[in-house]
């Protein structure tokens, strides 16, 4: 029987689809097997992997790599123009599995979810059968291989998922869960990039036991916030919830030029070119927002945002054109003016409903927008396949 005072045992799976866009691929062309795909655009131009298949991994391709870097690494490599829609409609078919087992289902991308089995349909105490269960009926259903990660929260699952890829299953149970986390590389550690990594480097902190010794002061002291969440990670705390439902804070557009624009008519078009898109993924998405924000990289890869907050809601396309092209021309022309320009883009946050910001331009490492499938068309800037 469970005390007053415990929580009772959570039961999550974290499942990832095993290189999912280059798998989908393999499959609708099966000549195409064992050899090193890359889904992305032309390698001569700038766009960057969207995934690769595990040959071409074996080349140190991966994504977000600059698919010009990819060819280099592998002149074989066949790549592959995105088919998102074929993705979508596949992913689709992956979450309504998932629906199968239990409603407590969190989206992560259309390649990988969260699932809260604790209580599930079809009345199985064990999490890691569930799992197995899940992999097989995806792979009857679509022909492809995922991995699987079992814990008891979504940090755990998560990391689980990794450990055994491809066509793997991983569980991490309470009992162990602190053993392991002692001897994982910090970085894998949800929010580590490589500024963090480097810091705990200089800490002499490279590995979970060696993060597990240091005081939640310590580390606060070094990182602020985040020293808390690293604190409770390494010790296998994580109450996040599966959240069935999340509700969109932002939409946005961006596109990555293929040659360097100084601010003039042909970057003014390529705004035009945004807003346009923008706006209509405003309709498509239904909601009003009040805060406005650019986003610029110039050519030597500086990169800035500049966001205008209202009382009022962004809800029409002259307005938001007016103010895009004021906050353009401010970074262009007075701030960094004869600075050629590598990439822009715009989003719209700050939804009705949501709790207000202030107004204040701001400079930011990330853009904070939400990439949609669709977006990647354009945020990639790909080309045509080259086969």
């Amino acid at each position: 029987m469970i005390s007053s005072f415990q929580k009772p045992v959570r039961k999550i799976i974290h499942l990832d689809m095993d290189a999912f866009f280059a798998s989908v691929e393999i499959k609708d062309n099966p000549e195409l097997k064992g050899l090193p795909v890359v889904v992305g655009g032309s390698p001569t131009s700038r766009s960057v992997v969207c995934a690769a298949s595990y040959q071409a991994r074996e080349f140190g391709i991966h994504s977000a790599m600059p698919c010009s870097k990819a060819r280099q690494l592998c002149p074989e490599a066949v790549f592959i123009f995105p088919r998102f829609e074929r993705y979508q409609e596949i992913s689709l078919m992956i979450h309504e599995v998932f629906l199968g087992y239990t409603d407590l289902v969190e989206p992560v991308s259309l390649d990988e979810a969260w699932l809260d089995v604790t209580n599930n349909k079809v009345n199985c105490p064990s999490a890691s059968l569930l799992a197995e269960k899940i992999k097989e009926d995806i792979r009857l259903l679509t022909g492809l291989s995922s991995s699987a990660g079992v814990s008891y929260n979504k940090f755990l699952a998560k990391i689980a998922s990794d450990e055994k890829k491809p066509d793997g299953l991983f569980v991490i149970s309470p009992k162990n869960a602190l053993q392991f986390l002692k001897t994982i590389p910090v970085k894998k550690l949800p929010g580590v990039g490589k500024v963090t990594f480097e810091r705990l480097r200089e800490l002499k902190i490279e590995f979970g036991y060696q993060l597990f010794e240091q005081s939640s002061e310590f580390l606060r002291q070094h990182f602020g916030k985040f020293g808390n969440v690293m604190h409770d990670l390494i010790r296998g705390i994580d109450d996040r919830p599966v959240m069935s439902h999340r509700e969109r804070k932002s939409v946005g557009i961006e596109n990555t030029f293929e040659t360097d624009i100084l601010y003039g008519n042909e970057l003014k078009a390529e705004l035009n070119r945004l807003l346009s898109g923008l706006t209509r993924r405003i309709a498509k998405l239904g909601k009003k927002g009040r805060t406005l924000t650019l986003k610029i990289k110039f050519m030597d890869f500086t990169q800035i945002t500049r966001s205008v907050t209202d009382d009022k809601f962004f809800d029409n396309d002259v307005l938001l054109a007016t103010i895009a092209h004021q906050k353009l021309f401010e970074v262009c022309q007075k701030e960094f003016p004869f600075k050629k320009v590598r990439l822009i883009g715009l989003g719209v946050s700050n939804f009705e409903g949501q709790k207000k910001i202030r107004n204040e331009n701001i400079q930011l490492e990330i853009f904070p927008f939400i990439i949609q499938p669709e977006n990647l068309f354009t945020s990639l800037h790909l080309q045509k396949p080259v086969i």
